[in-house]
């Protein structure tokens, strides 16, 4: 079998502070005198997949995102997201962020985001990987801040080393209205930003075909739950709508109960473009290269179904197309190498 670190690959779906390395949690909570919930601390959480557990979920994440309260650890947590990727062989990483959590820490929405966009370039520079920056709205906010945000990202669109390459919604698919945020992603589209929302986790293909009727995808956050209805799967198949399958975050947040009931073959068989992601590292206990491994011996990929993950990740990227072309070149020549 080919060693999957060596493999390159494109991080299409990873949160800025879920992925904030666990030591690092530690630390800036012990600068700030904050006493950490002991859940962010003993291991991965086990959470059922109802508006309680995700209550739970919700509460460790504000835990963590509550010691990024400075310029100097907002820089850190980005550096070292970057850095991680690079050591798992990530070519490109898209990282998705809401500037409005550390707004208040830093001067306001714009400083938030021009620190993570200085940073992103900085990290690119020193590592070699890509950086993209997806800024995502909350469901839990009304929808003219996601209008407010939508207007912030389109002034830094781009593709180059740390511009804004997407606009995103996140959070409980459960509240708020799809339609109701179809204004903001139209602010963005028209700055050129890619659709990159969250749909199709925690419900089902209904919502998937709310998110794609209203938003407009170019890739689903998750989409999972879209192979409970196979028409549905080829309409996302013609279409090209990527999925950003994240399996251990899936089985942490009881959307399946073990790791082999994730639809990964599923979604495969039916053509439908799949990005694997780590989602929130911190809290659900695994990186990318972890994805990668689960598709191999839970899912039964071969070398060569897996290098066709990698190819779908980086074709969905919003990265510039030499770029890509030279992934995916590196990709193929990893497939022809002679496995260990």
């Amino acid at each position: 079998m080919r060693d999957l670190t060596t493999l390159p690959k494109a991080h299409l779906h990873l949160h800025f502070t879920g992925s904030m390395r666990l030591a690092t949690l530690v630390e800036l909570a012990e600068a700030a005198g904050v006493r950490l919930p002991a859940a962010l601390l003993d291991g991965v959480p086990d959470v059922p997949a109802d508006v309680r557990g995700w209550f739970r979920f919700q509460r460790l994440y504000d835990a963590a995102r509550g010691v990024v309260h400075s310029e100097q650890a907002m820089r850190r947590v980005l550096r070292e997201a970057v850095e991680d990727d690079a050591a798992e062989g990530s070519r490109r990483l898209e990282l998705q962020v809401d500037p409005t959590s550390y707004a208040p820490h830093v001067g306001g929405l714009t400083p938030a985001l021009e620190i993570v966009l200085d940073e992103a370039r900085r990290a690119q520079a020193a590592t070699g990987v890509s950086v993209g920056i997806v800024v995502a709205s909350s469901r839990l906010r009304h929808p003219l801040e996601a209008r407010t945000l939508a207007r912030l990202a389109a002034r830094h669109a781009g593709d180059g080393p740390g511009e804004v390459v997407g606009f995103g919604l996140s959070n409980d698919e459960r509240r708020g209205v799809t339609a109701e945020f179809a204004p903001a992603f139209a602010i963005a589209a028209r700055a050129g930003l890619a659709s990159v929302p969250h749909g199709g986790e925690l419900l089902g293909p209904e919502h998937v075909r709310d998110v794609v009727t209203h938003l407009r995808p170019r890739r689903l956050g998750h989409g999972v739950r879209a192979a409970e209805d196979p028409a549905l799967l080829d309409e996302l198949a013609a279409a090209g709508i990527a999925c950003e399958v994240c399996p251990a975050s899936n089985v942490s947040l009881g959307v399946f109960h073990e790791a082999r009931h994730v639809p990964l073959r599923a979604l495969v068989d039916a053509g439908v473009p799949v990005a694997l992601g780590a989602d929130d590292p911190l809290l659900f206990g695994s990186r990318l290269v972890a994805q990668y491994e689960a598709a191999r011996r839970v899912h039964g990929l071969s070398d060569g179904e897996l290098a066709a993950l990698a190819r779908d990740a980086i074709g969905s990227s919003l990265a510039p197309e030499r770029d890509r072309t030279a992934w995916l070149a590196e990709v193929a020549a990893w497939e022809a190498a002679a496995p260990a």
